[in-house]
């Protein structure tokens, strides 16, 4: 079984929402938990932390389980494979919001999972007409944002050793073609101009990890997402070409590129 621990908010509640199930289609045995607190930031994170505070939502292979956890509790319940990290969106693109909270968590992580990879978590920029009140900080411009977030976590992986999950590439990479062109009349990948579509985004997303942690192709993966929506298998299709194209198998956006 692997093991994985997403240390985050609403965003990665948006990236494991499907993992569990995309592997189970692959057969490969997994727990996927996120612990969530909406728009929680390194810093809540690492104060959190430091009062011992079991203020988390336990999140159970992409289901609410309605417990409470704290993140040494967390992270003392297995021996995770992996743990990820990351910053709260709006501060993504910031990288003087990392510092000291990330290296602290860092550091914390590996006191209380020392057998597991970390990895950074880079998320996404909001969609063009986003009225999210932090958009204003990247001037409401998606590509400046989406700028910012790449440069932020490039620079915090040739920093920690830590390899990066590109959630926020993949997001742009779909973006840019004709179906998830929201500019030109594709469909927004977000449902709300930050939060992922429910379909179409958290699919993405979780097809993304299941590439670059689990190692597999996701070309061939039955799993559809949905509970009763339509779902447009070509988009489904032109999703799982364009990740896999991406080789995230090889490691991409290693430490140092």
């Amino acid at each position: 079984m692997i093991k994985i621990l997403a240390i985050g908010n609403s965003f990665s509640q948006d990236a494991t929402a499907y993992l569990h199930d995309i592997a189970k289609a692959a057969g490969k045995d997994t727990k996927v938990v996120n612990l969530y607190i909406g728009g929680c930031s390194l810093e809540t994170h690492w104060n959190n932390i430091v009062a011992d505070a079991a203020l988390y939502d336990y999140e159970l292979n992409g289901q609410s389980t309605g417990s409470k956890i704290s993140i040494r509790q967390a992270l003392q319940e297995e021996a995770w494979d992996y743990v990820t990290l990351q910053q709260v969106s709006g501060d993504s693109g910031i990288l003087s919001t990392y510092d000291p909270y990330l290296g602290n968590i860092s550091k914390y992580v590996r006191e209380y999972a020392p057998g597991s990879e970390q990895l950074l978590h880079q998320t996404w920029a909001y969609e063009i007409d986003s009225d999210h009140p932090d958009f204003a900080k990247y001037h409401k411009n998606q590509g400046e944002m989406y700028r910012a977030i790449t440069e932020a976590y490039h620079k915090l992986a040739k920093e920690s050793s830590l390899r990066v999950i590109p959630s926020g590439k993949v997001i742009q990479e779909l973006r840019a073609l004709p179906a998830f062109d929201y500019p030109n009349g594709g469909i927004s990948l977000c449902r709300d101009g930050f939060h992922m579509n429910c379909l179409y985004g958290r699919y993405a997303l979780a097809a993304t990890w299941f590439e670059f942690i689990l190692q597999d192709s996701i070309i061939e993966n039955t799993f559809l997402p949905g509970n009763g929506e339509e779902v447009d298998r070509s988009k489904i299709k032109l999703i799982k070409e364009t990740i896999h194209g991406l080789r995230l198998f090889e490691l991409l956006f290693t430490p140092g590129q």
